[in-house]
């Protein structure tokens, strides 16, 4: 799946691009949860997962989402210390794919 982020909550993200090793397709994911205090602890979850499967990850950066399912409201904002910030607007669309009646917005914004 494209998406897999908690159901509610304000929560680390990592926005993730996998690769075939021959060169072949290449897609981005988002994989957010509050389980994770680091960035990187989503990422050492995917990155096996994905190998499994026959792809290369690599992080493109992160931030938090605030979702908000009562609402339908999803905002992706903030940076990864580790991996520094994710194109925002490239997980917005990602997740406007998965949540299609939801309002969905990103900023720069730290908090």
């Amino acid at each position: 799946r494209d998406v897999e982020i908690d159901p509610e909550g304000t929560f680390k993200y990592i926005l993730v691009r996998l690769q075939r090793p021959d060169g072949g397709g290449q897609r981005d994911i988002v994989r957010g949860t509050k389980a994770a205090e680091f960035h990187n602890h989503i990422f050492e979850k995917v990155n096996p997962e994905m190998e499994k499967l026959g792809y290369e990850c690599k992080c493109l950066g992160g931030g938090k989402i605030e979702h908000n399912s009562k609402d339908k409201k999803i905002r992706v904002f903030g940076l990864s210390t580790g991996y520094g910030k994710a194109d925002h607007s490239v997980t917005v669309e990602i997740l406007k794919k998965e949540y299609t009646d939801y309002e969905i917005t990103w900023s720069d914004d730290k908090k």
